[in-house]
């Protein structure tokens, strides 16, 4: 009787239903899962890939991400957590459409507001090294998206207006952001704290986070770059490899091997005691 193979699982976060939608168009079979909190996955083998993935949507803020990826964390054990969505672009060379990569995320509202003036203290987390570079290798074999590396910026505020306050305080303190969101901070920590959890996240711009972002999103926009997110989050999901698979060259799978007679049951779920004999005067 042959073991069927559990795959390891990628938790693929969102916090918008068209974020979902853009994402579970990659899962063609799907199973709905519910935590005896109430809240859902789906989960589903990712074609072409050794992953299985979960998908849910949690929606807006980072306080309710970083609760409900701890949530979810304890209970599928992931090898790896994705926050996959949209975004407001801080530079002028990242385009609507465009998808930014976090090599970090920024919570921006950590400071002190002392009687001289607000204190910054910024917080920050990078992101998952591994999971970066699956996404540099993914990106060459996708011309039809342009993808960017740089830190994102997460705060609890929609920002709508490129000489507010809050971009001002943006500007002069973490000037070398790409993009703002509203839950890869809460999603980062969570998997950090977790402890060997990876983490990234990826977010396709839909505005230019200035006073154009409605005429933007009911431009379709949203849709664009949620669409264009989810294929560079599948693209280095099918680059990169679980962690059983060895420290090697991942195309050639692992490097060495057992020695000597065994059973080797990597890969997957054994259930029942095991029954052998040893020939050959060993």
């Amino acid at each position: 009787m042959s073991v069927p193979e559990t795959k390891p699982t990628v938790l693929v976060l969102t916090a918008l239903p068209l974020e979902y939608a853009a994402v579970r168009a990659y899962v063609p079979e799907r199973q709905e899962r519910v935590h005896a909190k109430g809240t859902r996955v789906e989960t589903g083998p990712l074609p072409d890939s050794a992953w299985q993935l979960a998908i849910s949507e949690l929606g807006v803020g980072a306080d309710r991400a970083a609760a409900l990826t701890t949530q979810l964390i304890e209970w599928l054990h992931p090898e790896a957590v994705l926050f996959v969505g949209v975004a407001g672009s801080l530079k002028d060379d990242i385009e609507i459409g465009d998808v930014v990569v976090g090599t970090q995320v920024y919570e921006i509202h950590g400071g002190k507001q002392a009687h001289d003036g607000f204190k910054v203290r910024p917080g920050a987390l990078p992101g998952s090294h591994a999971l970066e570079q699956a996404a540099r290798s993914a990106a060459r074999d996708l011309p039809e998206v342009r993808v960017h590396f740089a830190p994102i910026a997460t705060g609890d505020v929609v920002l709508a207006d490129s000489r507010s306050d809050i971009a001002r305080h943006i500007e002069a303190h973490y000037n070398d952001a790409g993009a703002i969101e509203m839950e890869g901070s809460g999603a980062a920590q969570a998997a950090h704290l977790s402890g060997q959890v990876d983490a990234l996240v990826v977010r396709g711009v839909s505005d230019r986070a200035d006073r154009n972002k409605r005429r933007a999103d009911a431009g379709g926009s949203q849709q664009r770059a949620a669409a264009h997110a989810a294929t560079v989050a599948v693209a280095l999901l099918r680059k990169h490899q679980p962690r059983h698979a060895g420290s090697g060259d991942s195309e050639e799978g692992p490097q060495g091997g057992y020695g000597g007679d065994h059973i080797d049951f990597r890969g997957g779920t054994f259930y029942g005691p095991v029954t052998g004999k040893q020939v050959g005067g060993r």
